[in-house]
């Protein structure tokens, strides 16, 4: 069903030209749906009583459409941008082979940047691609937490969907726009339970920056599953890095030199836990999994081939890119609604975890 509509904050008028962004909000719709409301945009048309309530909002907040801008949007490329955070991250590899072999299948060409984990270059990216009027962007990795970026991306993605473009998240950014994700907390929960089964209560977690939502998830899926257990996380067992192998290796030298009593390791990538089984087994002379378990967050080829073979939970990365990609070339949904799409994961269970020691 449409959603409801919401009341007008006060803020509304304020601080320049009415959005669409701020049209759809206060009708109660996706940004998609006010665009087609107002503009004609492509996708399936939009049900009297929708677009009367677009139309009734944007008349009360005073948007003025931007004709010329509509004109353009008639005629798109056949471009699809891809922003990713790091090429040299297998993570985005996968996902970017999942979204190319779509796009080859829809006639598409992908250009693919890399922002560096930098919130400003993403937000740079985002008008480079609308300025080629590609016909869709998928934002791709885990979103910023700060509220003002979050905010500031809103508008962007917004006037790109004005514009007759197509929006998808492949991960949460916190924007009104379809969504691929998977069940991150989930994910933890498995690793945690086989962590469990094996008989490890001393756990301690290595994870990337703190203001990335997917971090935030997967924490927040190893905490409930020890709560579940009568058990907790200690801020001392947690360790941010870089999302990377040698933040990883930084970070697990540094927890077991604050905690030399764990048994187990949880990385929350695969790269992070490439760097754990370097620290522990090079530079701490811990032996995995007889001394130390570690498991992994991901399930990347690679992973297999590491000694000993990591245990990890397994993401259906190149699924998710190419399903997200099929979200560009779909029709959007007709009501109006966001169309969100979660994957499943699972454990796949290697020969880095083993009984707990002692």
């Amino acid at each position: 069903m449409a959603r409801s509509p919401r009341a007008r904050s006060t803020g509304e008028r304020s601080g320049g030209a009415v959005t669409l962004q701020q049209v759809a909000r206060h009708a109660g719709v996706s940004i998609a749906t006010a665009s087609r409301a107002l503009h004609g945009a492509t996708g399936r048309a939009v049900g009297e009583e929708l677009r009367r309530r677009v139309l009734a909002a944007a008349a009360e907040l005073g948007y003025v459409s931007n004709a010329p801008a509509q004109a353009l949007a008639r005629s798109r490329s056949s471009v699809v941008g891809l922003i990713v955070h790091d090429i040299t991250d297998p993570y985005f590899g996968e996902i970017a082979a999942g979204v190319m072999r779509v796009a080859r299948e829809g006639d598409l060409m992908v250009i693919l940047a890399a922002t560096f984990r930098d919130p400003q270059l993403e937000l740079e990216y985002l008008l480079r691609v609308r300025n080629q009027r590609a016909t869709g962007v998928l934002l791709a990795g885990s979103g910023f937490t700060d509220p003002a970026f979050v905010a500031r991306l809103g508008e962007r993605l917004a006037g790109f969907v004005e514009d007759g473009g197509r929006v998808v998240c492949i991960g949460e950014h916190g924007a009104d726009a379809d969504l691929v994700t998977v069940d991150n907390r989930r994910g933890a929960e498995l690793a945690v339970a086989h962590l469990w089964e094996l008989g490890h209560r001393r756990i301690g977690v290595i994870a990337g920056p703190g203001e990335l939502v997917t971090v935030q998830h997967r924490l927040d899926g190893v905490r409930r599953a020890l709560t579940a257990r009568g058990a907790a996380l200690p801020p001392g067992r947690v360790v941010e890095a870089d999302f990377t192998r040698d933040g990883g290796r930084v970070a697990t030298r540094e927890l077991f030199v604050a905690r030399p009593d764990l048994t187990a390791v949880l990385a929350l990538n695969d790269g992070m836990a490439a760097g754990a089984l370097a620290a522990l087994q090079e530079d701490l002379g811990r032996a995995v999994p007889s001394e130390v378990s570690v498991v992994g967050f991901g399930g990347l080829p690679f992973t297999i081939d590491l000694h000993p073979a990591l245990t990890t939970v397994r993401l259906p990365l190149e699924r998710i890119g190419a399903r997200a990609m099929e979200l560009i070339l779909d029709e959007p949904d007709h009501r109006g609604a966001r169309r969100i799409v979660e994957l499943d994961v699972d454990l796949a269970v290697r020969s880095s975890t083993g009984p707990a020691r002692g």
